[in-house]
């Protein structure tokens, strides 16, 4: 799917947007929840094979309500909690980045260098 100079460049990404602009987590992974890659802030205890197994799901399950309400797909979900929040967004057929940030991040900051790293991913897949 990807080779060693693609990965490199993706992290290299998703550090430089969204880690160092203070986001906790982020998992890049497939539909069928293998994680590509994933990066945190140093402070993280998170169980990135089993948090990427059951967000694959969620993806799954609410791409099928889509279909079910007649949308082809729901390419962008966000779960807001009291202390985390969750953005996950797909980049390609077969990916979707997550990206967990801390109530003291906005929404709309996340979706805009979501957006960016979004962009630069696709860039690197289609190179």
């Amino acid at each position: 799917m990807f080779n060693q100079e693609q990965l490199n460049a993706i992290d290299t990404i998703i550090k430089s947007h969204l880690i160092d602009s203070g986001v906790e987590n982020v998992i890049y992974i497939d539909l069928a929840g293998n994680s590509i890659t994933q990066h945190d802030n140093g402070n993280s205890t998170l169980d990135y094979m089993a948090f990427a197994a059951l967000a694959a799901g969620n993806f799954a399950a609410v791409d099928a309500m889509a279909k079910l309400i007649g949308e082809s797909e729901f390419s962008l979900l966000f779960h807001k909690g009291e202390k985390s929040s969750i953005h996950f967004s797909k980049v390609t057929e077969d990916t979707i980045l997550i990206t967990m940030f801390p109530k003291t991040i906005s929404l709309g900051i996340v979706r805009l260098k979501v957006a960016k790293v979004v962009t630069e991913i696709n860039e690197i897949c289609s190179a």
